[in-house]
């Protein structure tokens, strides 16, 4: 994800362009969509331009982080102005369908989907589904360790080691889908106290938390600080921009997130929201991400895993909690602590 909160208007394609929605086989008609999109800025422009060309639907697309599109929804709720939601961590996504802030909906395609995005599809009773997965971690600038004169930090817990205070960087929660995931993701490893307790003494080494989920990886790719907290895939695009940072799956075990897609309660444009659903759910439109450096796992099982994303075979998931973690009641309670004990704390 990109840093910070942008706004992406694609341009209108000629007139008379028509296109076939991939596998749907028949031709459409030139119209619009408001897409609210949270994956980096580079894959929103590059989907939203992919899709006018092969519908000649024109797309107004926001690009913002997951936790901002989940309260813009609830904001709106009245007089939506977004057609669908495109990408993001899962959680927020579970959370808008609690709140009954999407619409159900099964795509014909549903069945050619691996299992993890057909499970978040039916926990939320079809109101969203899985377009890629992704593991947290954190990643480390090598130059900036070594200056440091410290050790290589293999475990969550060496991120309270006094010599990287100031050095680490990860999201607000409070904004951002990933550092709602990493919240999630201690909870649930240590244990709501102890996780707390964590997390009270990991701010003390935090430089500052961004709003953007994926901007920590991007720091420690320009040496601003030693190590960020985000998803492994980010960290991955980091490190072929700069070869000094090294991506970590924490010892103690991580969590990992269903980034999903949702058709918007309410939205003005009901058919060209469907079309673009359908048309994100193809590996033609998921092959995008790779190309334009988010290296997730894709959930059409006829989708090619990027080489560069991280092997999670490898690595020490956790049984994360979907049905609890993307309740709303569990995230309003869990992020006014985290902000009054750990952001706020005196």
């Amino acid at each position: 994800m990109a840093n910070g909160k942008h706004r992406v208007v694609v341009g209108t394609v000629l007139a008379g362009l028509m296109g076939a929605i991939a596998g749907g086989g028949h031709a459409v008609a030139a119209g619009s969509v408001v897409v609210y999109c949270g994956v980096n800025e580079e894959w929103c422009r590059a989907a939203a331009s992919a899709f006018e060309q092969k519908t000649g639907i024109h797309v107004d697309m926001t690009r913002q982080s997951a936790g901002e599109i989940y309260a813009r929804l609830r904001a709106e709720k009245d007089n939506p102005r977004g057609d669908i939601w495109y990408g993001g961590t899962g959680d927020p996504h579970l959370q808008a369908a609690s709140d009954g802030l999407t619409e159900p909906y099964q795509s014909p395609a549903l069945k050619d989907l691996r299992a993890w995005a057909q499970n978040q599809a039916k926990r939320s009773e079809y109101r969203t589904v899985g377009i890629y997965l992704g593991a947290l971690g954190f990643g480390y600038n090598e130059k900036a360790l070594a200056s440091r004169k410290a050790a290589v930090p293999a475990c969550w817990a060496d991120l309270l080691k006094p010599e990287f205070k100031g050095e680490v960087q990860m999201a607000d929660p409070n904004s951002s889908g990933t550092a709602w995931t990493m919240l999630a993701t201690i909870v649930q490893l240590m244990g709501e106290e102890q996780a707390f307790d964590y997390l009270k003494k990991l701010n003390d080494n935090i430089d500052h938390y961004t709003s953007a989920g994926a901007a920590p990886a991007q720091a420690v790719g320009r040496g601003e600080v030693t190590v960020g907290i985000t998803f492994q895939h980010d960290l991955v695009d980091a490190a072929k921009k700069s070869p000094a940072v090294k991506v970590v799956s924490p010892c103690e075990g991580t969590g990992f997130e269903i980034g999903s897609m949702s058709l918007i309660k309410g939205g003005r444009h009901v058919e060209e929201a469907k079309q673009f659903y359908e048309w994100a759910l193809t590996p033609e439109a998921q092959a995008i991400a790779a190309k334009n450096g988010s290296y997730q796992v894709p959930s059409n099982e006829k989708s090619p895993v990027p080489p560069e994303a991280p092997d999670t075979s490898k690595m020490k998931l956790i049984d994360y909690d979907f049905g609890k973690y993307g309740s709303s009641t569990e995230r309003k309670r869990l992020l006014a602590r985290w902000t009054q004990d750990v952001k706020n704390a005196k």
